[in-house]
């Protein structure tokens, strides 16, 4: 069957989703296609279900952290009642947006879309041509060509185990890895992280990420650097993970392995050559409407932009930009110049702007201010010793030019040095003659941070 639309969109989840609703609601005959269930990454594998086991482990840290200061009983997280409680956000999805999508009149399909011409597409044997093709199509681990790469489990399938094991490995030192190492670790599992370089989290300044680490060795987290994996192998306790380099490689005993090393952009399947769009070693080459650059017909957004990050705020930003550029005829450009960022860890990390390391290599002088804000009553009463910033401005403008974070609520926080740096605010306009912050709170600790770079 061969069928005619205005749009088709390649993926369910938040940039696919508002992709097809907006372009329905301007008029457009619009399909939607998913190779898996729908709803895409934030919704079933990655925000909505993180935040919930984040949740937990953040309320047993909290009390743990409280024990002696008036606070007494230890707390427990009962790992299948959680991943059940976990569900009712999850299970419910799938019907949910196909529901949502069929009342708005935008036609559902199941399978792999596969190109077969610059406008055309094949599902499950039928052929739909579309006036545009967006693909939102989301992501999935990296392949690590490595002996016992299926021995792993994949990050995506941690958040529905039945049971969690003893002994868990993350391969990889990024935000997956250490989000889900500090639940396992709070739910009691003996939990080790493997990096290949000699950075985690390199995304992040590294004095905020060294107190992270920090906070992660105390709850028993191993964090392991220059430890690229080698292979990993079946035994009788288990499984055997080899890594290292240079001759020197270490073996780590595990129940389980999880892939927590990357993501790429799930196009292989796509047969992108038949659809004449161009790629390189990252993924579909777009141009600043995020448009393929060999095929006029064809947009890309959320993960499966090899361009942007991989976040769900980015990819609802992805999804008005192609939305507007099909619409209106590409008048908009993707910025991506002020994307804020948290790792959901306990304590949690956060970021915005420009590390010192960016300032340097682009030539800006500035001012770096770091300190302590553990000794603050805010973090002192609940028991957090993790708590600290660093703020980059420029030498002479006293413009806000990064900001990070580590502490409680500092996925909050961020926010608003997000909104300094869009804004072009200085370190005057956050004082507390500028604007009179809530207390006690976590975002009056702002003055604390801003007042030493305030030009008295």
């Amino acid at each position: 069957m061969e069928r005619e639309y205005d749009v088709v969109v390649i993926g369910t989840g938040n940039a696919g989703s508002d992709i097809a609703w907006h372009c329905r609601k301007a008029g457009m005959e619009v399909a939607i296609t998913d190779s898996r269930d729908y709803g895409g990454t934030c919704a079933l594998r990655g925000c909505v279900p993180k935040w919930v086991l984040a949740s937990a482990a953040g309320a047993v840290a909290r009390v743990g952290n409280q024990q002696g200061n008036g606070i007494r009983g230890a707390v427990s997280i009962d790992w299948p009642e959680l991943i059940a409680f976990e569900r009712t956000f999850t299970d419910p999805v799938p019907k949910r947006k196909e529901e949502g999508f069929r009342e708005a009149g935008i036609h559902t399909c199941h399978g792999l879309a596969r190109f077969t011409g610059p406008d055309r597409v094949t599902i499950d044997g039928d052929v739909l041509t579309a006036r545009y093709i967006v693909i939102a199509a989301g992501a999935h681990s990296r392949p690590l060509n490595v002996p016992g790469e299926d021995l792993m489990t994949l990050s995506d399938d941690f958040f529905y185990l039945e049971a969690l094991p003893e002994r868990i490995v993350f391969v990889g030192g990024g935000y997956i890895s250490f989000e889900f190492a500090h639940v396992a670790a709070r739910a009691g599992s003996a939990v080790t992280i493997l990096q290949r370089s000699g950075r985690v989290l390199k995304e992040f300044d590294p004095d905020i990420v060294d107190r992270l680490v920090l906070a992660s060795g105390e709850i028993g987290i191993d964090v392991q650097v220059n430890m690229p994996l080698v292979s990993v192998e079946r035994n009788a306790a288990g499984l055997r993970v080899r890594a290292g380099k240079d001759g020197e490689e270490k073996t780590f005993g595990a129940d389980m392995v999880v892939h927590g090393a990357g993501r790429i952009s799930a196009i292989e399947e796509l047969d992108l050559a038949a659809g004449e769009v161009e790629t390189d070693r990252r993924g579909i080459v777009v141009d600043e409407h995020l448009r393929s650059v060999s095929n006029p017909a064809v947009y890309v957004a959320g993960d499966a932009n090899p361009v942007s990050l991989q976040l769900t705020p980015v990819a609802v930003m992805d999804a008005h930009v192609v939305v507007d550029n099909i619409l209106g005829g590409n008048g908009r450009v993707a910025d991506y110049t002020v994307v804020p960022s948290a790792v959901f860890t306990t304590p949690p990390i956060a970021s915005v702007g420009l590390t010192e390391e960016a300032a340097k290599e682009e030539g800006i002088p500035y001012i770096a201010n770091a300190g302590d804000l553990s000794g603050r009553f805010t973090n002192r009463s609940i028991g957090q010793r993790h708590a600290g910033y660093k703020l980059l401005v420029d030498e002479d403008s006293r413009r806000i030019l990064g900001a990070h974070l580590i502490g409680p609520h500092v996925e909050e926080v961020i926010n608003i040095f997000a909104l300094a740096i869009k804004h072009g605010l200085t370190v005057d306009d956050l004082t507390l003659d500028a604007i009179p912050w809530a207390y006690p709170s976590s975002t009056y600790d702002i003055i604390h941070m801003v007042h030493p770079l305030v030009r008295k």
